[in-house]
This record gives C-alpha cells, sequence and structure tokens, in this order.
C-alpha cells in the first residue's frame, strides 16, 4: 500500500549514509502520487524529484526559501535550491546512494504542508 501524504508528514527524515540501493521503479512510482505536483526526472543519470511553486513576488519567494531551510536543517535532508524573481525550484534525490529514498518523499510532503500554510 502506498504511503499517503498525511502519513509522509508525519514521518522524520532518517540519516541515510549510504550502502542501500536507491529506490526501485514500483517504490517510485507508488510513492509519487502521494506528492502530487511533484515530478520524477532522471538527471545526470539519476532518478529525483521537482517541483516549482510560484509566488506574488521575489520577497514571497525567498521567505518560503528560508522556511525550506530552517524545514531542511531540521530534518537533515536538503534540496537543490533554484531561485528567480517568484519561482522556487526544488530538487530532491539522496546523494548518498545516488537516487531516491523515502526521505526525499518525507520532504516533498512536509514542503507542500508547508505551503499551504
Amino acid at each position: 500500500m502506498s504511503e499517503t501524504r498525511k502519513d509522509l508528514t508525519s514521518l522524520k527524515c532518517v540519516p541515510c549514509r549510504g550502502g542501500i540501493p536507491p529506490m526501485l521503479d514500483v517504490k517510485i512510482s507508488k510513492m509519487l502520487p502521494s506528492v502530487s505536483g511533484w515530478e520524477r526526472i532522471k538527471e545526470d543519470g539519476y532518478d529525483k524529484i521537482r517541483r516549482s511553486y510560484k509566488f506574488k513576488n521575489f520577497v514571497k519567494a525567498m521567505e518560503f526559501t528560508n522556511r525550506v531551510a530552517e524545514l531542511a536543517e531540521e530534518q537533515g535532508h536538503h534540496p537543490d535550491i533554484f531561485i528567480s524573481w517568484n519561482v522556487v525550484e526544488l530538487t530532491l534525490w539522496t546523494h548518498a546512494i545516488n537516487g531516491l529514498h523515502e526521505n526525499d518523499f518525507i520532504m516533498a510532503a512536509k514542503i507542500d504542508d508547508m505551503k499551504t500554510e
């Protein structure tokens, strides 16, 4: 059974030091619907998830980015962040395993909840 977004937001990211394989296609396909709006991408040969958020202006985009940074520090899991005037693009993947891990989906769900606050 697939994790729901609510289930994911109640979890905490756990340190991933490598030595485990990245998620398989079947698990990614089951997890992705729980973080709607995020798309699966293949970049540099690795599976990642990405989402763009649009804001009223640069200040709002930066406020959101700073909240994401605080969450990332709290969870110990950091997205790649690209900021333009009113758009923040986040990419999640687990560097230690060169692919996707449950932590990426936990962070995506937590970020989505934060955006709706």
